[in-house]
């Protein structure tokens, strides 16, 4: 998947802003892509010139200027061949994890902080995340708003990020547990 359909894809419910994009992205985009807001006004940009998306200047008093864009019929034809494309396999990259591999030739005492602080941002990214799964369904309870909601995509991306922030918060702390454990035990013998 390139950036440009996240872009696309998060556009799809409205016309934002670069701002209001990027704002969407550490909300309900982050939990299956990352961009940095540099990238996503750059890409905003490629994606006007290659008419897959078109923005409007709105002229405001008291503030700058701002541009807002939109998903072309270009921009949902591109979505629709993407979506029809056999996905790849996805894989885990992160540096933590070599760290954790290497922790008993190296030393235990920093992964195991590393591995803790990570432990605590996951279970405020899940917290964040249910926030924003209650306000995606309203009044209707999950299976209500699964079965009848109107537009679900992103409630169903946001349950996966859901699962895996609670799946890393669970795995950093058992990691911590048994390297510190071991840890003790070395400086038992």
């Amino acid at each position: 998947m390139a950036l440009r359909h996240a872009v696309l894809a998060a556009l799809l419910d409205g016309e934002y802003s670069g701002y209001q994009l990027a704002k969407a992205f550490d909300i309900g985009v982050a939990n299956f892509w990352h961009a940095l807001p540099q990238q996503l006004y750059a890409e905003l940009a490629k994606l006007e010139r290659e008419g897959l998306v078109e923005g409007r200047q709105v002229v405001q008093e008291t503030r700058p200027n701002k541009r807002l864009f939109q998903v072309t019929d270009a921009g949902r034809a591109e979505l629709e061949t993407f979506a029809a494309a056999v996905p790849k396999p996805s894989f885990i990259r992160d540096d933590l994890l070599v760290k954790v591999q290497v922790a008993d030739r190296v030393g235990t005492a920093a992964v195991i902080g590393q591995l803790e602080e990570r432990a605590s941002a996951a279970a405020a990214k899940a917290e964040l995340l249910g926030k924003l799964l209650r306000q995606l369904r309203g009044d209707a309870d999950e299976d209500e708003f699964l079965r009848r909601g109107e537009r679900i995509g992103p409630y169903l991306t946001c349950l996966r990020g859901l699962a895996f922030e609670r799946e890393h918060h669970d795995w950093c702390l058992r990691i911590a547990a048994v390297l510190r454990e071991r840890q003790s035990a070395d400086a038992e013998q």
